[in-house]
């Protein structure tokens, strides 16, 4: 019946007889990979002396370990030869494999599922459902927003009184409105407070109302009708509306404006809808626009003394104003 038949287990010798020879083509491979070592000695050496196809019985001596006959699977061969004729392919192939056959063992009998079975129609709530559901979003609660993070610490010259925190703010309120809408010009804060501090010593040392940025007192220059030295004569440009002087111009607010240049540059720094030179928000971004003219570079010291001059055309105003900036 086979190598691993009950007559032979235990054995000091055995019998191996060769079923008779196959009809159609066969091939020798090898033994049973369940084969002690000495089995495997013993059959190598008769692989080496045998004929293609032995006619007598065949005896093997030695102890023999007994082990349990395993069924043989499509990817190992356990038959002492492959034989590829039908009829002794079928004698050879263990019962239990016939029957597994037959029958779908070694296979999966789980029924594929269906459709049909796995199928989940969607079924209107009701009942304790729907008011599992209402309670659910009667408690549900969005989390709390973030708070906003803090503004930022102001500089030294702000904490210690050098320059009024109104007015720092109006600085750099300013300089970060022209950063967006002429990102070229780059203009600096303390440029900006330093004609601050040199014009009217930061609007008489910040007296202005910090929620809207007016001053307290309104602040305007000498009346340019030639009567002082080195002033020139300019005839009213605004019939008084800025200046109160429907005669002369006289220049206005913190930043010491011009009515007629005031008209051309005047803007709103603090967002009420009105441009006002008495306002330190406003001045302070007028003050920003008309330095930034004529596409300067406000991060170049040159620039800077360009510009200033266009401001005030004297060297000792732009040393000034200048070195204030430097120290802020």
């Amino acid at each position: 019946m086979g190598k691993h038949s009950a007559s032979t287990l235990g054995a000091s010798s055995f019998t191996v007889t060769p079923p008779p020879p196959p009809p159609v083509e066969w091939e020798p491979v090898g033994p049973p990979d369940e084969w002690n070592p000495f089995e495997q000695d013993e059959w190598n050496a008769f692989e080496q002396t045998a004929p293609l196809w032995p006619s007598e019985p065949i005896t093997l001596t030695g102890p023999r370990t007994p082990k349990t006959p395993r069924v043989p699977t499509s990817h190992a061969r356990r038959e002492v030869w492959k034989v590829r004729a039908p009829l002794l392919a079928a004698a050879i192939v263990p019962i239990g494999v016939i029957a597994a056959s037959a029958t779908g063992v070694g296979h999966s009998t789980t029924p594929k599922a269906t459709a049909s079975s796995t199928e989940v129609s969607a079924q209107p709530l009701t009942g304790d459902a729907q008011a599992t559901v209402r309670r659910a979003a009667a408690t549900f609660r969005l989390p709390a927003p973030l708070p906003p993070p803090p503004p930022p610490r102001p500089p030294a010259v702000v904490a210690d009184g050098q320059v009024p925190a109104p007015n720092y703010d109006a600085y750099q309120r300013a300089a970060d409105i022209l950063a967006k809408t002429n990102p070229s010009c780059g203009i600096p804060w303390p440029v900006i407070a330093g004609i601050g501090r040199v014009e009217s010593h930061h609007a008489n040392n910040g007296d202005v109302d910090p929620t809207t940025g007016e001053l307290r007192t309104p602040i305007y220059g000498p009346t340019l009708d030639g009567s002082l030295a080195a002033n020139e004569v300019i005839a009213d440009t605004d019939g008084g509306r800025l200046d109160g002087d429907s005669t002369y111009d006289r220049a206005v607010g913190p930043m010491q404006f011009l009515p007629s240049t005031w008209e051309h540059y005047g803007a709103d720094g603090n967002g009420d809808g009105k441009s006002d030179p008495q306002n330190i928000y406003d001045a302070a971004l007028t003050t920003g626009r008309y330095l930034c003219d004529g596409h300067k570079n406000l991060r170049s010291t040159s620039e800077q003394v360009s510009a200033i001059l266009r401001y005030n055309n004297s060297m000792t105003y732009v040393d000034d104003v200048l070195g204030y900036a430097r120290s802020y």
